[in-house]
């Protein structure tokens, strides 16, 4: 009864929120992108493809919130905010001329109808990967959340032509091609596909040299996933081929995503990684596939949900990592100390299975001093990784409590100091 009532509520602040705003959605083309990883980076290519057509965009995702030209942190601790802030955001970019509105969309928020009495043009769905899982009670709930996402597009939205993107390696894809149940048109991307097809040919190169005539941000595998995401949209929209490669050319890359603090003499990186699927992706990125090992600062995201994942980030980083120094991230109101066990248990399974590892940890609750610790270990050419904060700008602590956070605001007042 509690939950029905909730989402009552919920579905009646969505529809209240767009009486209020006059549906503004139907003045603009509107995109929403779902799925585990890679949301925020699709979106932001997105838009740089876009602006560099000479499009108006407004775009809302964890790390932002633009409309035009007016750019702010998202400092809502939410991915897409409820209780009318995204009818309210819909209007603005509607005001402002926007053509196109880009939406960062989450299972919690469509489980909360957020999405809902949003006319969305666009839906795609770039990976699935077990997360939110006591919150859902099941990846397949989880999953089921997300491919409501797209039949909700797909019968709801008054758009005359609705498009939906699909990653072609995305296991149970079949869940969201029926979900768009032939409503639009179904188009799939492929990471290799385009690296194969479209960088080759681009620039008739064989795909390795191929791949180092983009940005450098956008090289590691897991972005050209990403990438292929971007691309596709924009070959359907028909942009043309000259902007895409000249956008993909030039992207600088999403704030708090394998971004670059420090490459002399050693280098700083901080990323979002939050699932054992994005920590090891970034970890195989940054060693090398092996060649020398890592400096990380690692937390396990959320206390409350996803204990599962912690003993699975404690082992991956075991096996990259030659030093670790595991922190607070977020635990709200369970003990950060049960949090860093579990993950102090992964390192240990870890050690276990290879007797011969080297990986040594330290527990340094306060994450300041973690990441201190960390820059005063590092020699030249070491790589210092701090995963899970990335761009966020808060720590959540116990009842309800807060502190301002800034990663790199933090790494670079430290390094500072170590000089």
């Amino acid at each position: 009864m509690i939950t029905l009532l909730k989402r009552a509520f919920h579905f009646t602040i969505a529809w209240l929120s767009a009486i209020v705003y006059r549906f503004p959605s139907r003045k603009l083309y509107v995109v929403g992108v779902t799925g585990t990883k890679g949301k925020s980076t699709v979106l932001e290519l997105i838009n740089a493809i876009l602006v560099a057509a000479g499009k108006k965009t407004a775009l809302m995702s964890s790390v932002r919130i633009k409309v035009a030209g007016e750019s702010e942190k998202n400092m809502t601790s939410m991915t897409m905010p409820g209780h009318g802030f995204v009818q309210r955001f819909l209007r603005r970019a509607a005001r402002a001329g926007c053509d196109y509105a880009l939406i960062e969309v989450t299972s919690q928020g469509v489980l909360q109808y957020r999405h809902r009495f949003v006319d969305f043009d666009a839906a795609m769905v770039t990976n699935l990967h077990p997360e939110h899982i006591e919150a859902h009670g099941s990846f397949e709930r989880y999953r089921a959340a997300k491919a409501q996402f797209f039949y909700d597009v797909a019968h709801r939205s008054t758009k005359p032509e609705k498009l939906f993107f699909i990653n072609e390696r995305l296991d149970g894809k079949e869940y969201f091609e029926r979900a768009a149940n032939g409503s639009g048109k179904v188009l799939f991307f492929h990471r290799e596909d385009f690296i194969y097809n479209e960088l080759s040919a681009r620039y008739r190169l064989d795909s390795r040299d191929a791949k180092k005539m983009i940005s450098s941000w956008l090289q590691n595998d897991f972005n050209l996933e990403n990438v292929a995401a971007a691309v596709a949209f924009a070959r359907a929209l028909s942009i043309p081929t000259e902007v895409i490669f000249k956008t993909l050319e030039t992207f600088e890359g999403v704030e708090g995503r394998m971004e670059y603090v420090a490459r002399q003499p050693f280098t700083v990186v901080i990323d979002y990684a939050h699932t054992p699927d994005s920590l090891e992706a970034v970890y195989r990125a940054l060693s090398g596939d092996g060649a020398h090992k890592l400096i990380c600062v690692l937390g396990a995201a959320g206390g409350g949900r996803d204990a599962w994942k912690r003993s699975a980030m404690g082992a991956i980083a075991a096996r990259y990592c030659k030093m670790i120094y595991l922190t607070n991230e977020d635990p709200y109101d369970e003990p950060p100390l049960e949090i860093i066990e579990q993950i102090e248990r992964g390192i240990w399974e870890e050690r276990g299975r290879t007797p011969a590892a080297e990986t040594d940890y330290e527990l340094v609750l306060d994450r300041r001093e973690a990441i201190k610790r960390a820059l005063h270990a590092a020699k030249k050419g070491d790589v210092v990784i701090m995963t899970g904060k990335g761009s966020e700008p808060w720590l959540h602590l116990a009842r309800g409590k807060k502190i301002p956070w800034n990663e790199r605001g933090v790494v670079e007042e430290l390094l500072r100091d170590k000089r």
